[in-house]
């Protein structure tokens, strides 16, 4: 299963940042190039534990939905997405959160997914998507940082 590892330093306390990267709105604001809005579950405000939220968008010019559930949470340092339903065979993501001091906070987000199809998803998450979400989810953390610093 392909994992991407990603760390941004962000000038802002670490509860700000926490709270920034579990907020709905906030969320479809750094997707809105791919038309993503939440359509079920939690719609807008910040997810907490055992909270869900299905996401339609558009990919690969394709119209997507995946419903992910917030399945761990220990505030301000970590919290965990998994998908639900979608269009992953798997999907994990990983957000943690360290304060560097007053004011500065390290994310790392360790992003894990696996597409169905069994060997032929294996060679389209190596090809194309692995590289795809690495520069999604680096997209959003600049986005987070700038709506946060």
């Amino acid at each position: 299963m392909p994992s991407i590892e990603l760390t941004t330093v962000i000038d802002a306390p670490v509860e700000r940042v926490f709270d920034a990267a579990r907020d709905v709105d906030r969320h479809a604001e750094t997707m809105a190039d791919h038309g993503e809005r939440a359509v079920a579950g939690v719609t807008e405000g910040r997810l907490a534990a055992d909270d869900t939220v299905t996401w339609r968008s558009r990919h690969f010019g394709v119209p997507l939905e995946l419903t992910v559930r917030t399945t761990e949470m220990d505030r301000p340092q970590f919290f965990r997405d998994e998908q639900v339903d979608g269009p992953f065979r798997e999907m994990r993501h990983d957000h943690r959160f360290e304060r560097l001091g007053p004011g500065r906070t390290k994310t790392v987000d360790d992003f894990r997914f696996a597409s169905p199809l069994g060997p032929v998803g294996s060679v389209v998450d190596a090809l194309v998507l692995e590289r795809y979400m690495r520069r999604l989810l680096s997209k959003r953390n600049r986005a987070l940082r700038d709506a946060v610093e």
